[in-house]
């Protein structure tokens, strides 16, 4: 999913033209697309989770929203992943206790690191969906992992 491009216009960028020259462009160039962050990758994932189980199960997920967050506000018990929301019908994510805390079942930088990464975030929507809707993660997508 591509990002739009914006522009924010401040006061001190009027100021950043150095010897009459004009303004700084970006270091990448306007020809190169922006980088991915690790909160775009996470963002994408969580996004593409959620779709796929709306169209698996349109009549209960229909109104539901899902949001991410970066870590639990305070006055939570203990460090939790998700929270649902059943009477307001959302789901909040905790970026960092499921990228930070869960323990990777490949070594980073090999092949499959992509992968287990993916399947560690979905896992996670599966499970909050599941708690949500009240069924078991497993039976929201029988055939999910199955071709791995």
């Amino acid at each position: 999913m591509a990002r739009s491009r914006s522009v924010r216009v401040t006061g001190r960028s009027t100021f950043r033209d150095r010897h009459g020259r004009g303004l700084r462009s970006s270091a990448a160039g306007p020809h190169l697309p922006f980088l991915q962050t690790r909160i775009d990758l996470f963002d994408d994932i969580v996004g593409a989770a959620a779709q796929y189980l709306r169209e698996l199960w349109p009549d209960d997920l229909a109104d539901v929203t899902f949001e991410v967050a970066g870590l639990p506000g305070e006055g939570s018990d203990g460090l939790v992943r998700y929270r649902v929301d059943a009477r307001r019908r959302s789901i909040v994510l905790y970026r960092l206790p499921i990228e930070r805390l869960a323990k990777p079942r490949e070594p980073r930088g090999t092949q499959d690191a992509a992968w287990d990464h993916r399947m560690t975030i979905e896992g996670y929507v599966f499970r909050a969906v599941g708690e949500l809707i009240g069924r078991d993660p497993w039976d929201l997508a029988p055939d999910r992992y199955r071709d791995r």
